[in-house]
């Protein structure tokens, strides 16, 4: 086989081979997408049902400190 038609022929092949590991990628996550949306929308009403309290703050403030008396 002459060398510029075997140059070719690997380049066809990588390019081929690329192209199917894009493909495969995206299947896999156009696949997934309704799993991860379920657990996203778990995730956020998780914790948008329970927001944390906020620590109560010990010494002035920077608004305290800027009030005149």
């Amino acid at each position: 086989m002459p060398l510029i038609v075997e140059a070719i022929f690997i380049a066809l092949a990588m390019l081929v081979a690329f192209l199917l590991a894009f493909v495969m990628m995206f299947l896999l996550a156009l696949f997934l997408s309704p799993i991860e949306r379920g657990l996203s929308k778990f995730i956020w009403d998780h914790t948008s049902a329970n927001p944390p309290a906020r620590p109560a703050q010990k010494g002035p403030t920077y608004r305290d400190f800027s009030k005149k008396f």
